[in-house]
C-alpha cells in the first residue's frame, strides 16, 4: 500500500453525527482570511420571493445584503453591499424623480423636490425593508445593528407613512434596499422599467402630497413667523443630558431627550411643542393660525412644560 495515501484528507464528517462542524462554520474555516460564503439556494429563493424578482445571476442576492461585518475578524473583502447601494441609490433618485413629476404635472420644483425625497430618504427605503421582511435576510456581525432595527421596528407602528424626522431608522435597511435595487438594475441589463416595477410594489403606497407632512422643526419655526413668536430650539444641554428644550417667547415649552442622535432630539422636543401649542390654540393645524398679535404664554411654566422621552 502507498504510504502516501494515510495523509490525504479526513472524510467530510456524518450529517448524523452531532458533534460535525456547520458547513458554514466549517467553510470559514477551511477557506482563506476573508472568506464569505455565499447565500444558500433557500436563502436566495427566499428574497427572490419577497422581490418579486428572479435573478439570473444570483451572486448578487448575496452581495446586495452583506454588510462589511460579515468578514470579521478580517478586513472586508469586494463583496459587500456597497458598490451596488451607490447605483441604486442614484438609479431610485432618477425613478422616483420621473414619477411625481409626471404625477404633478404643474408642481413647482420645491414641493417635487419635498416629495422625490421623503420617498427615497432613509425611514421610507427602512420601513420598505421592515415590511417586507427584507432585514431577516442581511447578513453581519454587528450586535449593536440587532438592537437598532429591534427599536425602529418596534416604533414604527406609532407613525403610518413617515414620521418627519422623529423616528433614528438604521442606515443599514435602506442601504439593502438601495443595494439591492442596483442588483436588480445590473441583473436585468440596466431595464429602468423592470427595477421600477420591482420598487412600486415594495414602497406602496408612496408617500402623496396628502401624506407628505412636514418636518416638525420647520413647522415650528413657521409657526413662529407667523405667529410673531419668538421661537428658541435650545440644544445646550443635549451633550450633558440628552434633552432638547423649545422655549416660546422665552417660556419653556416643551423637551425631550435621545441619546444616539441630537437631531431626533430636536426634532421630538419640536413636535412635542407642536403638540402643546396646538392644544392650547384649539386648533388642529398650527401652520393655519392667522397672523395676529401673539397671545402671552405665561400659563406655561417650567412646571408645565412637556417633556417626550
Amino acid at each position: 500500500m502507498d504510504p502516501q495515501s494515510h495523509s490525504q484528507s479526513p472524510p467530510p464528517a456524518a450529517e448524523d453525527d452531532p458533534d460535525a462542524m456547520p458547513r458554514e462554520q466549517q467553510q470559514r474555516e477551511e477557506a482563506p482570511p476573508g472568506y464569505v460564503p455565499p447565500m444558500s439556494p433557500e436563502e436566495v429563493a427566499a428574497v427572490e420571493a419577497l422581490l418579486g424578482y428572479e435573478f439570473k445571476d444570483k451572486s448578487l442576492v448575496g452581495e446586495a445584503l452583506t454588510h462589511g461585518s460579515f468578514y470579521l475578524p478580517y478586513r472586508s473583502g469586494d463583496s459587500t453591499y456597497e458598490r451596488l447601494e451607490y447605483l441604486g441609490d442614484g438609479v431610485l433618485t432618477c425613478l422616483v424623480s420621473r414619477e411625481v413629476f409626471l404625477t404633478y404635472p404643474d408642481l413647482p420644483p420645491g414641493p417635487l423636490t419635498r416629495l422625490r425625497a421623503a420617498n427615497v430618504d432613509k425611514e421610507k427605503l427602512a420601513r420598505v425593508a421592515v415590511d417586507h421582511g427584507i432585514h431577516r435576510f442581511l447578513r453581519h456581525k454587528a450586535p449593536k445593528l440587532e438592537e437598532q432595527i429591534a427599536d425602529f421596528v418596534k416604533e414604527l407602528g406609532q407613525y403610518e407613512y413617515h414620521s418627519n424626522g422623529l423616528l433614528d431608522a438604521p442606515k443599514v435597511l435602506s442601504d439593502i434596499v438601495e443595494s439591492l435595487i442596483g442588483a436588480i438594475y445590473v441583473d436585468s441589463k440596466y431595464n429602468q422599467e423592470q427595477v421600477w416595477q420591482v420598487f412600486r410594489n415594495l414602497a406602496d403606497p408612496l408617500i402623496s402630497l396628502e401624506t407628505l407632512g412636514k418636518h416638525p422643526v420647520s413647522e415650528l419655526l413657521e409657526f413662529g413667523q407667523k405667529t410673531g413668536r419668538i421661537v428658541d430650539i435650545s440644544k445646550d444641554g443635549w451633550v450633558k443630558d440628552t434633552k432638547v428644550d423649545v422655549f416660546v417667547d422665552g417660556v419653556l415649552v416643551a423637551s425631550a431627550t435621545y441619546a444616539q442622535k441630537k437631531e431626533i432630539a430636536s426634532n421630538r422636543a419640536a413636535k412635542a411643542a407642536l403638540d402643546k401649542l396646538k392644544e392650547m390654540s384649539g386648533q388642529s393645524d398650527v401652520q393655519s393660525a392667522p397672523a395676529e398679535a401673539p397671545e402671552p404664554l405665561d400659563e406655561l411654566d417650567h412646571y408645565g412644560a412637556l417633556e417626550l422621552q
